[in-house]
């Protein structure tokens, strides 16, 4: 039994007629009756009862073409079914992002996806990098958007863009002055730095590498939890801070409240990248994520090697 003898005795019960059918199923005459004839033989009963006239149903035939009929649709299923599964960008996805890079990249981001990808909306979570690891490598995110350096086994990674760090200071700050910050100025004064556990904090200590002192002389370190605390502590007037490219126009301040400098090149930057598992069955969706990510990112791209 097959679906195409399935299609032939559906097909021949809604025409009546052997050669109407066959025209329909784009087949020859006599391959439909042999196909019917076929499946009569291997079920041993008669499903159409045939006249010089007329073809007409049995009444077990009845029964077995109403079967064959839902089989037939339900095979239709499994076949759109399958055929969704080809679009890659028919489904949600999964992404995380660190903090320092979620709330300035998904604005412009969500916008970009949507043109290129409709049907593709995002489940978005952001968290720290050790956070997001273990959610990849569970299952429970598809994608994350990390700094580098991340290795993970049997997860891939590529570099999207570097984004160069800014120092960000209060409009009244002496340093306004100044068209450029050197890196070690950065230890003369309270320097404001994400908490314990934020990646960026340990690439803003290893680009400035004596600012890792606390309360020597006039220099203080003061932790705080999100870039947005920092900038308002910032344009508080408690000290300075340094923030990367994305977050340095975020914000809503009024002119005159914070000033941003950049620091002496080369500059002190960081590397944001994509990562995924390896076994991951959508790879377009993860190709279209980067390529959007790219075309919204605020920096220039990642050099490549």
């Amino acid at each position: 039994m097959t679906l195409t003898e399935l299609r032939y005795i559906v097909t021949l019960a809604q025409e009546q007629h052997f050669g109407r059918a066959a025209e329909r199923c784009h087949v020859s005459q006599p391959t439909l009756s042999v196909g019917v004839k076929k499946l009569e033989d291997e079920l041993g009963v008669l499903i159409f009862e045939r006249t010089k006239s007329a073809v007409r149903l049995t009444p077990v035939g009845e029964g077995i073409v109403t079967q064959a009929q839902k089989v037939l649709e339900q095979a239709q299923n499994i076949r759109e079914l399958a055929q969704a599964g080809k679009n890659q960008l028919a489904a949600p996805l999964k992404v995380g992002a660190i903090y320092t890079i979620g709330p300035y990249l998904f604005p412009h981001l969500i916008p970009q996806l949507h043109r290129v990808a409709p049907d593709m909306p995002l489940y978005i979570e952001e968290n720290f990098t050790h956070v997001l690891r273990d959610k990849l490598r569970t299952g429970e995110l598809d994608a994350i958007i990390i700094a580098l350096p991340f290795q993970e086994a049997d997860v891939l990674t590529m570099a999207l863009y570097d984004e160069p760090f800014y120092v960000l200071m209060p409009a009244n700050h002496p340093w306004t002055k100044l068209g450029v910050i050197k890196n070690e100025m950065l230890n003369d004064k309270s320097l404001l730095l994400l908490g314990e556990g934020h990646c960026f904090r340990d690439q803003v200590l290893e680009a400035c590498p004596s600012s890792n002192k606390t309360e020597s002389g006039n220099f203080t370190t003061i932790e705080s939890s999100s870039l947005e605390t920092i900038r308002h502590m910032v344009a508080s007037g408690l000290g300075i801070s340094v923030l990367p490219l994305s977050a340095v126009d975020s914000h809503h301040y009024a002119p005159g409240i914070i000033e941003v400098r950049p620091l002496t090149q080369p500059a002190p930057f960081r590397t944001v990248a994509i990562a995924w598992r390896a076994s991951f069955p959508r790879p377009k969706a993860i190709e279209v994520l980067a390529d959007s990510i790219r075309l919204c990112s605020v920096s220039s791209p990642a050099s490549k090697d």
